[in-house]
């Protein structure tokens, strides 16, 4: 049986093990550590399984040792070596062969689709096709080394395509995610050192909350295309996602308990379950969400599994369409800043939070797990919206101690 050695006259490692009644040692650079001892011995259990089984071959772990000459071996295309540099010194980490890249990518696609929605899906071929796949596909998924995951992801933020700049940190890190679950996937199945350690997500900016007040809200709804007035009533008051509005059936609409329940979503054309577990809620209608969707049902109504907002034709609202033909134009026309459609998100949870609304009641109607993003993201627009001059805490200091207000 072979062993990890450490050679007597310095504190390097080597392989001592017996091949053909041959006893073999191949030394390397790397120092006695217990790491280091744990990786080579890695090595030698798969050379000596490979040995038992007669598929072993020495040039394929040792393309460059002297023993080669004396089995009789020559070094064969698929012998690898896997270069790093640790503190200074350079050391040698034998590699076994491992499959291309793009084949992995694909076998590692095919085991996990069967738990992705089909959005994630699609999105993920994207990201396979434009940016992984002609970056790293011809690569054995055992020879990419860290150095080459840093200089792919710098290459991601330059000027490409005749664009102003390049992608954002939170599309980087999007592209980067698969990357890491991959690498990390391979380096476990075949038994080498994932060189995705110690690279962190770039820092992504705070998302820009920009709500609407009451007076623009009213002033959108007044001259929006009629046709979409009840829409967009909906989305300023309930703080519906896109894909939960175009998704909305009218068997999730309670008109006599004043309810919308969450329950689906509509992607791409697509039916899917909700964002995540917690999005699937019970929102309760206000005055004017409950005037428009009764408006609507007389419109759209009568089947329950006919969507709320629709084309005339009854088929779903094409997302981008909409934004270009109606949202847009609308703010233009009346000389309102132009935010995306998702600010009707934002709108309704600052209005719920300056009406004095329980923080886990909006929290709940959101569709949040917990209280944190109210407090992180929306609550610094509170005072845009009551008082921003402390007079609402003096008036309650007076109203519990009457007598100790001086004249």
């Amino acid at each position: 049986m072979g062993s990890v050695r450490k050679a007597t006259h310095s504190n390097l490692l080597f392989f001592d093990f017996r091949y053909r009644g041959v006893r073999c040692r191949e030394y390397t650079l790397l120092t006695d550590t217990a790491a280091n001892r744990k990786n080579m011995e890695k090595v030698l259990a798969r050379i000596e399984s490979e040995i038992n089984l007669g598929t072993f071959e020495y040039a394929r772990f040792f393309p460059n040792s002297k023993m080669l000459a004396k089995l009789a071996e020559k070094p064969t295309a698929i012998a690898v070596q896997h270069e790093t540099v640790v503190r200074g010194m350079m050391q040698v980490v034998l590699t076994p062969a491992t499959p291309l890249f793009e084949d992995f990518c694909e076998e590692w696609y095919q085991e996990n689709e069967i738990s992705w929605k089909r959005s994630y899906r699609a999105t993920l071929r994207v990201t396979f096709n434009r940016y992984l796949i002609p970056n790293f596909g011809k690569i054995e998924v055992g020879h990419i080394t860290k150095g080459d995951i840093l200089k792919f992801r710098s290459t991601l933020a330059k000027v490409r395509n005749g664009s102003k700049e390049g992608l954002s940190p939170d599309r980087i890190n999007h592209i980067m995610t698969p990357l890491r679950m991959i690498l990390n996937e391979a380096a476990d199945r075949f038994n080498f050192n994932t060189p995705y350690v110690g690279i962190k997500p770039l820092k992504v900016p705070k998302s820009d909350i920009d709500p609407f007040s009451l007076e623009e809200i009213n002033l959108f709804l007044a001259h929006v295309r009629k046709d979409f007035k009840n829409y967009y009533t909906v989305r300023f008051f309930t703080g519906l996602r896109t894909a939960e509005i175009d998704g909305l059936k009218w068997k999730y609409v309670d008109l006599q308990k004043g309810y919308i329940s969450v329950r689906e979503t509509l992607v791409n054309g697509h039916t899917e379950t909700t964002k995540t577990p917690e999005s699937i809620r019970d929102i309760a209608m206000s005055r004017p969400v409950y005037e428009a969707i009764r408006e609507q049902h007389a419109l759209t109504g009568g089947d329950d599994e006919r969507l709320v907002f629709c084309s005339r034709e009854g088929l779903p609202l094409a997302r981008r369409n909409v934004m270009n033909r109606i949202w847009y134009p609308t703010l233009r026309r009346l000389g309102l800043k132009m935010r995306k459609p998702y600010q009707t998100r934002h709108t309704t949870a600052t209005l719920w939070l300056a009406a004095g609304e329980n923080p886990e009641w909006i929290a709940r109607q959101m569709g949040h797990s917990t209280t944190r993003m109210l407090f992180t993201v929306y609550s610094r627009y509170i005072p845009n919206l009551t008082r921003k001059d402390g007079s609402a805490f003096e008036r309650l200091l007076i109203s519990e101690n009457p007598a100790e207000v001086k004249p």
